[in-house]
Parts: structure tokens; C-alpha cells; sequence
């Protein structure tokens, strides 16, 4: 396959206004001379989305904002800045944490390798990627956990299908085929591992080191890991049959 030369990302926001513009910086200082932002802001009360329409006009790159007028799930984030990204024509579409767990400068790498692979995954569960080591046991088990867990159910040959920082082609995710995605909170990031194995798709790691956010309070509850665990089951049920004659088309 040849070189990606044009790239979106989409960035997903709540609370985000103290990180926000240092994301923003930091995407644009990356060497893609076809650069687009998707930042899918979900009625941050701190005024993340009024940020965001600043940046557009201002910060000199081509930045798309989409307003909700709620939160909705970080599945249907990036379910809405995937259409727009590929509604763009672009050729590939990065998904990033706009709280710095996830390495901007990565994405070079990773859109090198992206040129031989349909997806590459941004992994802590790799030779040379890991967690931040301010976080305690407690933390680092529950997250090696949770990927064991969903990696038995689904059988899925990925070691970390709870990864947040992914790129895509964009005839990956024509293929995988959005309507086809049923989730919305953050099981989704293993519903789309386990679609782009079932249907085919040549899936590659890359190892990052997964960092605590600079600033703000994670979302990532209890209650939302809780959930997103029994919805693993939901996901083999509704995909396990699929195999790769099943990919979409781009009409």
C-alpha cells in the first residue's frame, strides 16, 4: 500500500478547556502537510466547545468542531467525528485522548506503519509500551484485567483491545461499517477491535507508554468499567459470525 499523506483525528472532549489548546499545539507541530482536526465536544460546562470554535478560526489548521448538546458516550463521539472525518474524503483517521494519556508524536510512527497494516493500535501491553508508574497496583491490575478479560471471551489476538489510541484507513473503517456499531460508551474501543479482526483486517501494534492525564479528572469510573464488562458478552453475540465476506462498501 502507498504512504498516508492526508490524516483527521478526531479528538473527544468534556471538561477539556485546560488541555485543549496544548493538544492542539502539539498536533499541528506533526509533519502532515494534510492536517484535520475533528473535535467532537459534548456541552462541556467549562466552555471546551467555545475553545474549540476559537482554535478553529485561529490556530492555522484545519480544525471541524461538532457540538452535542450532551454527553452521549465516548462510542458515539467518535462514531460522529469518524463520519465527518470521512465525509472529508481523508485517508486515514487517528483517535486520540485530548488529556495527553496518549503521545501526539506517536502518530508519525504509527502513520509509517499504517502504509502495511489497516489499523494500527497504539499499545501498552507490548514489549516497550506501558502505564504510567505514578499509578498504584490496584490500577495496573484492574487495567491488564480488563484486557485479559475481553481478549478470553473474544478471542481476540490483540493484547490491549481496550486501546483508546488507534489509526485507521479509511477503507478500514468503510469496511468495518459504522452503522454496524451498536455501542456507545467505552466498550466501544473493544467493539471495534473485535469487528476489525472478524471481518479480515490486518491489525498492528505499536507500543506506547499510557500516561495519567495532566489535567482534569478521568471519566473512567467504576460503574463504567463495571458496564463495559458484561457489554463484552453483548459483543460476541452480536458479532462472532461475521467473517470477512461481510465488509462493507463505499458507495
Amino acid at each position: 500500500m502507498t504512504a498516508i499523506t492526508s490524516l483527521s483525528i478526531v479528538i473527544p472532549t468534556y471538561n477539556e478547556a485546560k488541555n485543549l489548546t496544548a493538544m492542539v499545539t502539539a498536533l499541528r507541530a506533526l509533519p502532515f502537510p494534510d492536517l484535520n482536526l475533528v473535535i467532537v465536544d459534548d456541552n462541556s460546562p467549562d466552555g471546551t466547545g467555545a475553545l474549540a470554535d476559537a482554535l478553529a478560526k485561529d490556530s492555522g489548521c484545519r480544525i471541524s468542531v461538532i457540538h452535542r448538546p450532551g454527553k452521549f458516550g465516548l462510542g458515539t463521539a467518535y462514531l460522529a467525528g469518524f463520519r465527518a472525518a470521512l465525509a472529508q474524503r481523508t485517508e486515514a483517521v487517528a483517535q486520540i485522548d485530548c488529556d495527553f494519556s496518549h503521545p501526539p508524536d506517536a502518530l508519525v510512527r504509527m502513520t509509517q506503519l499504517l502504509a502495511d497494516y489497516d489499523v494500527v493500535v497504539g499499545s501498552r501491553y507490548i514489549p516497550g509500551g506501558g502505564l504510567d508508574k505514578r499509578w498504584d497496583m490496584g490500577r495496573k491490575v484492574l487495567s491488564r484485567w480488563a484486557s485479559f478479560y475481553a481478549r478470553t471471551i473474544l478471542g481476540l489476538r490483540i493484547h490491549d483491545p481496550t486501546a483508546g489510541f488507534k489509526l485507521w484507513r479509511r477503507e478500514t473503517l468503510v469496511g468495518i461499517g459504522l452503522d454496524r456499531i451498536h455501542s456507545s460508551g467505552y466498550v466501544f474501543l473493544v467493539e471495534m477491535a473485535y469487528l476489525a479482526q472478524r471481518l479480515g483486517y490486518r491489525v498492528c501494534e505499536y507500543p506506547i507508554t499510557f500516561e495519567d492525564r495532566r489535567i482534569g479528572e478521568s471519566k473512567m469510573s467504576m460503574g463504567v468499567k463495571i458496564e463495559a464488562a458484561w457489554r463484552v458478552w453483548q459483543l460476541w453475540l452480536r458479532h462472532h459470525r461475521l467473517e470477512p465476506k461481510d465488509k462493507a462498501m463505499e458507495p
